[in-house]
C-alpha cells in the first residue's frame, strides 16, 4: 500500500470471528517474518483496524493515524524523510484461537510535500499572461518542494514521480501537452456539437494552438445551436430539478432503480423501474433454478437534486416458511441442495416536495431448497415527511392512481367504512373468498361462486345474493379526496344506491322448480371523477359521484342426465368502473349550430368556417408571421388579377398606348 488507508474483504460469515492487526518486523538474520498468533488487537502502533460486518461479506479497513507532513525546523510530529513509513503488517481473522485467514500488507508511504510554512511578504511581479506565458511549468507552485501530480516540477525526483506518474496534470496547467481546442475536427463532442460542425471545423496540429492566449472574461455559458434534426436521447439523464409523479427513480450510476414488478401479462419482470409516488405490492413465483439476485442494497439513489442517499437496510430471518413456500415436490431430504435467498423486500421512500429524503428497506431472508416453489413479495410505499399518520401514504390532497378509495359509514358511531371487491381463493367459492379494497383509477371485475340447491327458495336466494353483494360496501359515503376529514361532511359524497327491488318493480316469484328469475347477480359500481388542479406539478383528482346498481339474471339449475337433488352453482360478480369527466362542462351548442348542420365541420367533409384557417392563430404548422405574409401576398395577387381582368383596365391601357 502507498496511501494511509487500504480496504479488503473477508468472505463468509463473520459471526464469532475476531479480527486483529500486528506489526511484523523482518528477522535480520533469516529475512523471514515473525510467526503471528491470534492474541493481537485492533490497534498496533500507528495503525487502526476497522471491520464493517455484512451478511456474507465483511469489509476490513486498515488506516494510518500519524501525521504525514514533512518536518519543518523544530517540529516533532512529522516525517523526517520523504519515504515516511516503511512497515510490514499482518491482519488476522481467528475463531476460537484458530486462524481462518491472514492478510500481509507491505506499507511504503511517502510524506505529503504541501507547503505549510509562513508566506513570504516579498512582492512578485506577474507579467500579463495574454502576451507572455507565466512559466514553462504552471503547476510548479511550491518553491523547493515537489508538487504532487506536477510531472514537470524539477524538484520531483524520479522515485517521487513514480507515485503519481499515471495521474499527472494534463494540458497547459500541467505543462506536458496542449489540449485540443474546440474548433479542431478531432475534438467533436456529442453534447453541444451542431450538425454542421464537420463542414466548418479546423484541421491543424496541436503545436499551432490558441489555447495559451485564450482567456475568458466574465461568466460563460454553453452554446445552444439549433440542429438540423431532433436529437435522440439515448440515456435517461440525471435529475437535478426534482421528481414528478411517474418519473423513474435514478441511481448514482445514472441508471434506473429497478425492483421486480408484474407486467401486463401477469409475469414478473426483474428489471422494472420504480416510479416516483407510485406504490405497488407484487408477488412472484420462482424456484431455486430461476432465482436471481436483484440490485445490491448498497446502490445509492438520486434524491432528485443531484445528491445521492444510501439505503437503510435491515435484514431479518423468516421463521414461518409456510407463508412463502407454496409447493413442494417429493424429493429425498438428504439429496436436496438449499440456498439462502431473499423471501421478501419492503421499501419505504420518505419524500418531501419533489425530492426523496430517506429510503428504508426491510429484507427477509430464508432457505430455499431445490423442488420448492417460493412466492417472493416486493412492496414499495411512499410516505410523506410531513405525514403524521402512518396510513397516509401521500401528502397531496387528491387521489393518485392505485390508492385505495376512502369510504365512511356516517350512520354508525365508528365512521370508518370500506369499499371492497372479492379476491377469490381455492375453488372460488364465496365462503372462501376474501376482500381487497377498490383502487382508484383501476377498473376491475371480480366474483365468486355461490352453491345453490335444486329446491332453493327464490326469495331466500335473492336475499342471500343481495346480502353477499352488500357486504362489499360497508359505507354510506365516499371521500372526495384522499385527505377527506371524517368530521367534515362536505368532504364526502353520498353513495347513490339503485336497489334491485323497489315498489315499482314486479318481481316474478318463479313457480317452476330449479328456476329463479330476477336474481341480482351483478353489482355495478360507477365512480365519476375529474382533474381539479395540480400540486407541485402532480395532478389532483377528485371523486364527484358514486352510483351502485344491480343487474339481474335468470338462474336455472343445471342438470346432467337426470336432475338429482345435488348442488348447482350461481356465479355472482362485482365490477368497478371509473368515469372521468371534464372539470368544467363543455360550451353548449348554439341554435345556429343545431339547426344548420351543413356548417358543422365535424359532420361534413367541406368546412366553410375553416376556409381561412391558415391565417388564424389556431394554425401551428408554420410561424404566424409567415402565414400572414403568404396570406397578404395571395390577397394581393387575387386583387391584381381582378383589376387586370376588368374591361375598363384594358381600355385605359390601350388609351395610354395611343
Amino acid at each position: 500500500m502507498s496511501g494511509p488507508r487500504v480496504n479488503s474483504f473477508f468472505l463468509g460469515n463473520s459471526s464469532g470471528v475476531n479480527f486483529s492487526i500486528i506489526l511484523s518486523p523482518v528477522d535480520e538474520e533469516t529475512g523471514k517474518l515473525q510467526l503471528a498468533n491470534c492474541s493481537g488487537s485492533k490497534r498496533a502502533g500507528d495503525w487502526n483496524l476497522n471491520v464493517t460486518s455484512g451478511m456474507n461479506t465483511s469489509q476490513v479497513t486498515v488506516s494510518l493515524t500519524r501525521n504525514l507532513q514533512l518536518c519543518l525546523p523544530n517540529a516533532t510530529d512529522c516525517c523526517a524523510r520523504p519515504l515516511c513509513v516503511v512497515e510490514t503488517l499482518q491482519v488476522l481473522a481467528c475463531h476460537d484461537s484458530v486462524m481462518l485467514a491472514h492478510l500481509l500488507i507491505q506499507a511504503e508511504i511517502y510524506a505529503n510535500s504541501s507547503f505549510t510554512g509562513n508566506v513570504s511578504e516579498n512582492v512578485t511581479i506577474i507579467p500579463n499572461q495574454v502576451f507572455q506565458p507565466l512559466g514553462s511549468c504552471p503547476c510548479d507552485l511550491t518553491a523547493g518542494a515537489c508538487d504532487v501530480r506536477c510531472c514537470c516540477d524539477p524538484e520531483c525526483t524520479p522515485d517521487f514521480k513514480q507515485l503519481f506518474n499515471e495521474s499527472c496534470f494534463t494540458g497547459v496547467f500541467g505543462g506536458d501537452v496542449n489540449p485540443p481546442f474546440d474548433q479542431l475536427c478531432s475534438s467533436q463532442s456529442m453534447e453541444y456539437t451542431p450538425d454542421w460542425f464537420p463542414f466548418l471545423c479546423v484541421q491543424s496540429s496541436l503545436n499551432n494552438t490558441p489555447f495559451l492566449g485564450y482567456f475568458y472574461h466574465g461568466s460563460t455559458s454553453a452554446p445552444r445551436v439549433p440542429p438540423f434534426k431532433i436529437p435522440l436521447q439515448t440515456s435517461p439523464g440525471k435529475l437535478f430539478t426534482g421528481y414528478r409523479q411517474g418519473d423513474p427513480i435514478m441511481t448514482e450510476e445514472n441508471e434506473y432503480f429497478t425492483i421486480p414488478q408484474q407486467s401486463m401479462a401477469g409475469q414478473c419482470v426483474g428489471n422494472a423501474p420504480v416510479a416516483y409516488l407510485q406504490n405497488f405490492d407484487v408477488k412472484c413465483l420462482i424456484n431455486l433454478a430461476s432465482y436471481k439476485e436483484g440490485l445490491p442494497h448498497d446502490v445509492r439513489i438520486n434524491s432528485g437534486t443531484g445528491d445521492f442517499i444510501q439505503q437503510n437496510v435491515i435484514y431479518r430471518t423468516i421463521t414461518d416458511m409456510g407463508k412463502f413456500i407454496t409447493e413442494t415436490e417429493s424429493l429425498h431430504t438428504a439429496e436436496v441442495p438449499c440456498q439462502n435467498v431473499t423471501f421478501a423486500e419492503h421499501y419505504t421512500f420518505i419524500w418531501k416536495d419533489k425530492n426523496i429524503e430517506r429510503i428504508n428497506v426491510t429484507v427477509f431472508l430464508g432457505s430455499l431448497c431445490d423442488g420448492e416453489v417460493l412466492t417472493q413479495r416486493f412492496t414499495v410505499k411512499f410516505l410523506s415527511l410531513k405525514s403524521t399518520n402512518a396510513g397516509e401514504l401521500f401528502g397531496t390532497p387528491g387521489y393518485q392512481v392505485g390508492k385505495p378509495v376512502k369510504a365512511a359509514n356516517m350512520n354508525a358511531s365508528d365512521t370508518f367504512g370500506s369499499l371492497n371487491i372479492w379476491q377469490p381463493a381455492g375453488r372460488g367459492l364465496c365462503t372462501l373468498a376474501t376482500y381487497t379494497p377498490v383502487l382508484f383509477g383501476l377498473d376491475s371485475l371480480s366474483g365468486c361462486i355461490l352453491e345453490v340447491g335444486i329446491n332453493e327458495d327464490c326469495n331466500l336466494l335473492r336475499g342471500n345474493v343481495t346480502e353477499k353483494l352488500n357486504s362489499l360496501i360497508q359505507a354510506t359515503h365516499i371521500g372526495k379526496r384522499d385527505n377527506s376529514s371524517y368530521s367534515d361532511l362536505n368532504d364526502w359524497v353520498e353513495i347513490i344506491r339503485l336497489d334491485p327491488f323497489n315498489s315499482d318493480t314486479n318481481v316474478r316469484s318463479g313457480n317452476l322448480k330449479g328456476i329463479c328469475p330476477d336474481i341480482p347477480a351483478n353489482l355495478n359500481i360507477r365512480i365519476i371523477f375529474a382533474d381539479v388542479g395540480a400540486v407541485q406539478g402532480i395532478p389532483q383528482q377528485q371523486i364527484l359521484a358514486v352510483q351502485i346498481s344491480y343487474s339481474t339474471v335468470i338462474w336455472q339449475f343445471q342438470c346432467g342426465l337426470i336432475c338429482e337433488n345435488s348442488i348447482s352453482f350461481l356465479p355472482i360478480t362485482a365490477s368497478v368502473q371509473f368515469i372521468k369527466v371534464p372539470a368544467q362542462p363543455s360550451i353548449p351548442m348554439t341554435r345556429f349550430q343545431i339547426n344548420y348542420t351543413e356548417f358543422d365541420c365535424n359532420r361534413n367533409d367541406v368546412c366553410w368556417p375553416q376556409l381561412f384557417y391558415p391565417l388564424t392563430r389556431f394554425y401551428t404548422g408554420e410561424p404566424y408571421s409567415q402565414c400572414l405574409a403568404k396570406g397578404l401576398s395571395l390577397a394581393f395577387l387575387v386583387l391584381l388579377a381582378a383589376i387586370l381582368s376588368n374591361p375598363w383596365f384594358s381600355k385605359l391601357w390601350n388609351s395610354s398606348l395611343v
